[in-house]
């Protein structure tokens, strides 16, 4: 899918009204959005509004799901009757080793429960003044580029939330490793790269093989400084940074009363690191194109940053006051969510979904950009509309509808702190600034892990208000 946006296409824009002609606007604008990415242009049309529906493949029986009943009977109510597939957990534990998106059973469990107090609501409060001051002084990256710069968000976003997570995590250590974390990332998304040919019985253990040898050699400098640091932390832990490292390192099982071990929090590290800064910088990039797109919605988001903060950098306190600014994260997080497949799932033993019988090895596939387009739980789906989020008018609606973080079990366990963290640079951000959409440029979507605009995603600085 591509749009190409001119400066003869762009209407004249009278707050949300159309000049000419009458719904012309509401469609170019929501173009992007009403169109998959390439990697999901083969899914029947039919599957955005039917519950349930069998598909073959060249790798196996698959079933679409696109009903909140089952998906939570799959993800909730008989989870262990589905567990990721082999091949996915291969994927990933090639890329972020033995952490939480690359394992399943005892060890998974174990480290869960390890890792939970860390994530929970009173850590991630702590952590928020760090993402809300990192985010304040990239103010002055944006005022150094000067009313009308021309710059790329998506690459400037991922900047940002590489900044946040690596000082959430590492402390005063951030600055050092900064150089180390940001090699590691653009060489592990070089690597993100998923082909038919890695299915294929002769070419795909090869391929895997020489993926997690790339991976090993990407990762190398960063981890000498990790082991290095993460030693240093286990014998002053008393004397450590309060820190997520720390917190890791620290933390004990519940159950078992053990820890964790240097190799595995190295690699729950690294999972929380890639994950949570590209997750957290897709999200601000399309938010900040929605935004160029609906002056009315971004009008409404100035007005309520202007009168819950006044010009004062938010606190973790002003979060639960921002509600508009906590929809406008969700309904964009609902178009363009971050990760746009849940991971697979294989059926272990016979089992009943939505009145359908499932077989043993049928693959049960859920797609968010396929759910939250399912016009039986969102009107007008392909809208942007952050009130649907609203008190009055979420009531009613599925819990299972939504899931931009996945669910059940395997929810992504940095939920909080991620919705944390994108309320916090769009109230920075927002207060000083705001975005226009670049004329004269392809915008495409690509999805590997994540949703990215292909080649960047320009954008033109106008300020709001004096730094």
């Amino acid at each position: 899918m591509t749009m190409v946006v001119t400066d003869a296409e762009a209407p004249t824009l009278a707050g949300d009204d159309l000049m000419t002609p009458p719904g012309f606007l509401e469609r170019w604008r929501n173009r992007l959005a009403s169109r998959p990415p390439r990697a999901f242009a083969h899914i029947p049309a039919d599957v955005y509004a039917k519950p349930f529906r069998r598909q073959r493949a060249l790798q196996g029986r698959f079933v679409w799901l696109n009903d909140p009943a089952a998906i939570k009977r799959v993800m909730v109510d008989n989870v262990a009757n589905y567990p990721k597939t082999e091949l996915e957990l291969r994927f990933f534990a090639s890329i972020f080793g033995a952490g939480l998106i690359g394992t399943e059973g005892d060890i998974w469990r174990r480290h869960r429960r390890i890792m939970a107090p860390s994530f929970d609501p009173r850590s991630v409060t702590g952590y928020a003044p760090t993402m809300a001051a990192t985010a304040e002084a990239h103010l002055a990256n944006w005022a150094a580029r000067g009313a009308g710069a021309e710059f790329d968000i998506a690459e400037d976003m991922t900047a940002l939330a590489l900044q946040i997570i690596a000082r959430t995590m590492f402390s005063t250590a951030a600055d050092d490793l900064a150089p180390l974390v940001d090699q590691a990332v653009r060489g592990a998304q070089a690597a993100l790269s998923f082909s038919l040919l890695d299915i294929l019985p002769i070419t795909g253990p090869a391929r895997f093989a020489e993926r997690e040898r790339n991976m090993r050699r990407i990762f190398k400098p960063l981890d000498t400084a990790l082991e290095a640091l993460i030693a240093e932390r286990e014998r002053n832990l008393d004397g450590a940074p309060d820190d997520l490292l720390t917190r890791l390192i620290a933390a004990k099982d519940a159950e078992g009363g053990g820890r964790m071990n240097a190799s595995e929090v190295r690699d729950e590290m690294i999972t929380i690191f890639l994950a949570g800064h590209e997750t957290t910088a897709v999200t601000m990039t399309w938010i900040w194109y929605l935004l160029s797109q609906h002056p009315a919605a971004t009008a409404r988001l100035h007005a309520e940053l202007d009168q819950v903060l006044g010009g004062r950098p938010p606190t973790a306190a002003n979060v639960a006051q921002l509600s508009y600014t906590r929809m406008v994260v969700e309904e964009s997080m609902r178009l363009y969510p971050p990760a746009p497949g849940v991971s697979n799932r294989s059926a272990l033993a016979a089992d009943e979904v939505a009145g359908q019988k499932i077989s043993p090895g049928e693959i049960m596939l859920i797609s968010t950009w396929v759910l939250h387009r399912n016009p039986k739980f969102w009107d007008r789906p392909e809208r942007f509309d952050p009130e649907r989020f609203s008190p009055e008018r979420s009531p009613g609606r599925p819990r299972f509808a939504y899931l931009p973080f996945g669910a059940g079990p395997h929810i992504c366990i940095g939920m909080s702190l991620a919705m944390t963290e994108a309320i916090l640079i769009l109230a920075t951000l927002a207060q000083r600034y705001q975005l226009s959409l670049a004329p004269g440029q392809t915008i495409e979507l690509q999805q590997m892990v994540t949703l990215r605009p292909k080649g960047g995603l320009q954008m033109i600085l106008e300020p709001r208000m004096p730094a």
